[in-house]
């Protein structure tokens, strides 16, 4: 089983210093003193770094020349406390001279039913997320769009559902 250590100091006010297992550090800290990004930003930026990585390795080795790519997430929360997510959208943004559209989907698809373990513990609580794509190719004026999947809340797949599925 594997494990991740972080430790959080708190330098002032609500400013703290997170310093990763892996030797980085983060600073967090409110909207009042505002020195960085919320905590609950840091998820979505955890869940937009971890599908993109996931999407772009397997667009890789499907052989897709991506030119440009990035994952928009917004991150809707509940009023009232804990104001957890609740719905996430996220768009991938795919540029390419020739870029498939099968793909792309099912790069998608394997980021969110198999891959992203941040994906996975958001959609297994209260978070309903939607995965869309829009694809850039040259010489076409608008992009293809399209939505891939819909996941959670209380999403848990069977290694059957992942198979079948992803």
């Amino acid at each position: 089983m594997a494990s991740k250590r972080v430790v959080a100091t708190r330098d002032q006010g609500m400013r703290f210093v997170v310093s990763t297992g892996s030797g980085h550090e983060v600073v967090v800290d409110d909207g009042i003193s505002n020195t960085g990004p919320r905590p609950t930003e840091l998820v979505l930026v955890g869940l937009a770094a971890c599908t993109g990585m996931d999407v772009i390795a397997i667009l890789e080795k499907k052989r897709q020349v991506v030119t440009a790519y990035e994952v928009m997430v917004l991150g809707i929360q509940r009023v009232e406390r804990p104001d957890v997510f609740t719905r996430i959208d996220l768009v991938h943004d795919v540029t390419g001279p020739v870029v498939d559209t099968v793909a792309v989907r099912r790069s998608i698809e394997l980021s969110a039913w198999k891959y992203c373990p941040v994906s996975a513990m958001l959609c297994a609580g209260t978070v309903e997320m939607h995965h869309r794509y829009r694809i850039h190719r040259e010489g076409e004026l608008e992009p293809e769009e399209g939505e891939v999947v819909t996941l959670g809340p209380g999403y848990n797949p069977t290694p059957d559902e992942v198979i079948t599925h992803g």
